[in-house]
Formats: C-alpha cells, structure tokens, sequence
C-alpha cells in the first residue's frame, strides 16, 4: 500500500509537470525570447491584495520596479501605480504542444506592468516564461533519449537472453564496453568536434542520438535476464511445440514479459539524460541561445557576481529537484513492486 501510494503521488507531480510544459506557452506570461532591457536583474514580483495605503482588493495585483539611477540593476518598489493580474488574456502568440497557435495567457498584466514570478536574466527576460518554455527541449531530450536507449537495450538484450551462445557474448561484450565509457566526456568531446555554424536544430538531435546510443547498455543486461528466465517457462516452450517461430515467440512471449523492467529503466534514465542535457548548455555545449532549456538558464550562474548578487537565479534549479525526486521516487516504487511479482 506505501509502495503504491508513493508511485501515485510520483506520477501525479509528472503528469502536472510535463502537462505545465506542453501548455507552456499558454501557462506563460510572455514568450521565452520577450526582452525588457530596461529591467536586467529585475527580482521577483510580488503579488498583493492589499495597497500601500490600505485596503482590500478582490484581484491581486503587482507593483510596478523602478530602477535606481545611481546603482544599476537595482530597483525599488513602485506604489504609485498598481497593475492587476487578469486571467485568459490575449498575449504573445504560441503554439500549443508545437502544433496549435494561440494567443490566450492564462495571466497577464496590462502592458504598462510586468509580473516576473521568477525575475528576470540579464536580458530583462522572463525566468518563470523560459522555465516553462526551456522544460519542452530539456524533457523532450530526456524522452527521447531514454525512448532510444530503451529500445535497443530491448532488441539487444532479447536477442542476448532468447539466442544465448555467441550473440549473447559478443552483445554483452559490446554492452560492457559501452558502460565502461564516460559517457559525459564523449558528450563534450562530440559537441567540441560539431562546427560553429550547425543549427540549433541539429545540435539538438545529435546530442539526443549520442545520449541515446550510448545509454543502451544497462537496459540490455537487465531484459537479456528477464529473456533468459521467461523462454524456459512452460507457455513458451508449449508455444514452441506448436510450431510458433523464433521471431513469434520473442515478440509475442519473451519481450512483453519484460515491460514493467522497461518502464523502470525509463524512469530512471529521463531524469539522468535530463541532467546530461543540462550539463551541456550550462556549460555552453548545448541548444544556444536564444533558445531556452533548463542548462540556459542556468549559466548565467558561471559569473560571480551573478551568484553573489541575484539569488533568484538559482530557482530553476531549485524547481527541478522535485521533478528529478519524482522521478527516482517512481522508479523506487516500480522496483519494489517489480520484486514484489515473481517473473
């Protein structure tokens, strides 16, 4: 029942989070490019539902920053003018899950007011809006990375585990090698080696294929045990004798007998190739501006005065921690019950 409880309250907090990030345009104030070079460093907004002078307001609300002239990138709070939060307001035009163009916001301020939930970056930009725009590249890259390396430890290990004698040795070999490689410094070495001039587009893919190929390794071991233990089993050596082919029998018993394996590989490679995603753009190996993923956002942090000064910046890496204990948390669960159902 714990264990149980624990996978349900995992997989709600994804399910909210990779929701959050496929309306991010919708759920976003203003667009992960939107500039207001009048508000580098800006902090944090906070909201209000009670005036400078007193009084209840039944909306909430933000005051508007006014920079001080004589310290830059600092400001002080505006009370002369308050700007209230409206809900489904028409705004910067996106597209829903990269297919539907909108305009509607599910908040906003009137154009003379700015609501930075995040603060801002250098370029006055807003942090909560690239938050949830740069989680559509950094997840994406995880998913698909995972979804790759999943696969083929899926076809290589069932090979390994259904065939055994030399395809089995040479795979697992091979398999062994590739965990013997440090997989991150290949990643830096493979993106040092790209030219300046590739597009965002291509870094992207490539860094995914890499992350993916390389990944295939641990899953295969895992299902090449689960093939070796479920062909033995009476269903399949029943099928067998039936005439059903190698092909058939693999596809039809063997593989699916290794499922809840694959999907606790899953969870636990997305957050790992998540991290690796970010590693990379934070470090300037990545998806380059202007383009926003979680690594962007954080390399700013590179410069000292950035860490010394705006301590807001370091709140996407805050909010990321849940969804990575999320993540571990559901693998955690998937495993016990995975234990807990004799194969």
């Amino acid at each position: 029942m714990k264990q149980r409880y624990k996978l349900r309250t995992a997989f709600i907090l994804l399910a909210a989070v990779h929701a959050a990030v496929v309306f991010a345009g919708f759920l976003a104030p203003y667009g992960f490019a939107d500039q207001d070079r009048e508000l580098p460093f800006a902090p944090p907004t906070r909201l209000h539902f009670f005036g400078a002078h007193g009084g209840f307001r039944p909306r909430p609300f933000v005051y508007g920053l006014a920079a001080d002239p004589s310290r830059p990138n600092v400001y002080t709070i505006d009370t002369a003018e308050e700007h209230p939060i409206h809900f489904f307001v028409a705004g910067a035009p996106y597209r829903i899950a990269g297919l539907i163009p909108a305009r509607i916001h599910f908040f906003g301020v009137e154009d003379s007011g700015r609501i930075l939930l995040f603060g801002s970056d250098a370029y006055g930009r807003d942090q909560f809006s690239r938050f949830l725009y740069g989680g559509q590249l950094s997840l994406l890259a995880g998913l698909l990375a995972a979804a790759i390396s999943v696969t083929m430890g899926m076809f290589f290990g069932g090979l390994a585990g259904f065939y055994g004698g030399w395809i089995d040795e040479a795979l697992m070999r091979g398999g062994d090698l590739f965990l013997a490689l440090p997989w991150l410094y290949l990643l830096f070495a493979v993106r040092a080696a790209l030219p300046l001039h590739v597009s965002q587009r291509q870094v992207f893919l490539l860094l995914v294929a890499v992350m993916g190929l390389l990944g295939w390794a641990r899953p295969a071991r895992l299902i090449r045990g689960v093939a070796l233990s479920a062909k033995e089993r009476n269903f399949v050596l029943a099928a067998r004798g039936f005439g059903a082919s190698n092909a058939y029998l693999l596809r039809r018993h063997v593989l699916p007998q290794a499922y809840s394996v694959v999907l606790t590989q899953l969870t636990l490679l997305i957050p790992q190739y998540i991290l690796a995603e970010v590693t990379l753009t934070f470090l300037g190996l990545g998806v380059g501006e202007p383009m926003a993923s979680w690594g962007s956002l954080l390399s700013s942090l590179q410069q000292y005065y950035v860490l010394a000064s705006y301590w807001w910046m370091f709140l996407p890496a805050l909010f990321l921690m849940p969804l990575f204990l999320a993540y571990f948390a559901a693998a955690d669960a998937l495993q016990e019950r995975l234990k807990a159902v004799p194969l």
